[in-house]
């Protein structure tokens, strides 16, 4: 893409990834993609605002070379160190060696480590300012959103936020760079969702405190690192971001989860009777096949629904490992305070429900009720197995 105007003299200069398969090394894009959005201000003194990726080289230096000569640049601001924001700064640094690097302590103790980039850096307090010329950029401290060293730059004149990691999605752009001349908005909304869980939720305390902390700047713009740009739907955004956030511990949306695994399909088999009755109560279900579905997908659902449907046969005396797997992300990412029930076949001894007992004891899930069944359901138990969905499903509505 060529470079993208956002307003008098602030450009888009990011690039477009549709070829990597996992983000972090862990979270699937095949399908979705993602930008590395970086930003160019045009100004009387020049600055770059995050980098990318060190891939695209040629694309991201071109689309700079568009507006002004890579060389002119004055600043280079970190907002964070992770290498999809800081991947060229070496290469940007041998293109033009006499750029300073504006960035917090923290950021400048880590260029150290990770670049072995020790001259030309100037730390930048909270809330400090410099002067561009006719605009003026403002910093704000925002640690661990997501790493330690975070910042966020606020461009004075056209009101705009460059937000880093807050704010942003997956899903690469689709030709339509700002929200309200997007034609999928819906896609990039669950994007932000997912994004969101598997990045930023163990942090939802900061996204608090920052959503609070810039609640009085005015904003016209909001351009994160990931994903559309905001200019007309800042509100749904933000306040997106403020309801996942209060997710961590507070009333979430009276919807169930339903994980499951089947090695020989009895499991499977009462798993669509449970769903049955679920639907029958009128809550919202989502399914997840364990062995079949990436965990990335399945958090969001965990993040945002007050229930937990867990069906899962016994194997070797423990939890089918692939929804052991998704439980076990569920500790590190801290989804608490859920109500959650289990059913599930066993061959000729128990065991998943002890096991899963010990697995969910640090979440705080409060166990409703169980049922497991030895080898493939008769029609009797599946019949249970539809009123035990039906009760679940009930709890959950009146929880809420």
């Amino acid at each position: 893409m060529p470079a993208v105007e956002i307003k008098p003299g602030v450009y888009w200069v990011g690039v477009n990834d549709r070829t990597t398969d996992l983000f972090e090394g862990l979270w699937p894009i095949t399908k979705e993609g993602i930008s590395y959005n970086s930003y160019l201000i045009d100004d009387q003194k020049k600055a770059i605002i995050d980098l990318t990726k060190s891939f695209k080289a040629d694309e991201f230096f071109n689309q700079i070379n568009e507006v002004t000569d890579i060389s002119k640049i004055d600043y280079i601001v970190m907002n964070h160190m992770e290498p999809d924001h800081s991947g060229l700064i070496r290469t940007f640094r041998k293109i033009n060696p006499q750029s300073t690097i504006l960035c917090s302590d923290k950021t400048k103790e880590m260029l150290a480590s990770f670049f072995d980039i020790k001259e030309n850096i100037q730390v930048v307090n909270d809330e400090e300012t410099i002067s561009l010329g006719k605009m003026t950029l403002k910093f704000f401290s925002t640690p661990f959103l997501h790493w330690p060293e975070t910042i966020m730059t606020y461009e004075t004149t056209h009101r705009i936020l460059f937000s880093c990691d807050a704010f942003g999605s997956y899903g690469a752009i689709r030709g339509a760079i700002f929200d309200d001349e997007c034609e999928d908005f819906d896609f990039y909304q669950q994007e932000a969702l997912r994004y969101y869980v598997n990045i930023v939720a163990i942090y939802s305390q900061r996204v608090l405190s920052a959503i609070e902390k810039l609640a009085d700047v005015p904003l016209d713009v909001i351009a994160p690192s990931h994903g559309l740009i905001w200019r007309k739907k800042i509100p749904t955004i933000v306040n997106l971001y403020k309801k996942w956030a209060e997710f961590a511990t507070g009333k979430t949306e009276p919807g169930i989860t339903l994980i499951y695994g089947s090695m020989y399909g009895n499991t499977e088999m009462m798993m669509n009777a449970v769903a049955q009755g679920i639907s029958r109560a009128g809550v919202h279900l989502e399914i997840f096949d364990a062995a079949r579905t990436h965990v990335s997908y399945i958090l969001s659902s965990l993040w945002t629904k007050a229930g937990v449907m867990i069906g899962a046969p016994t194997y070797e005396v423990s939890l089918f490992p692939p929804v052991t797997e998704v439980l076990n992300m569920a500790v590190h990412k801290r989804i608490l305070n859920k109500k959650v029930a289990v059913f599930g076949s066993y061959g000729w001894s128990g065991g998943a429900q002890r096991h899963l007992q010990k697995i969910i004891e640090p979440l705080r899930w409060e166990m409703m009720d169980n049922f497991e069944f030895m080898g493939s359901p008769t029609r009797e138990e599946l019949k249970k197995g539809e009123e035990f969905g039906t009760k679940f499903a009930e709890l959950i509505k009146k929880a809420d």
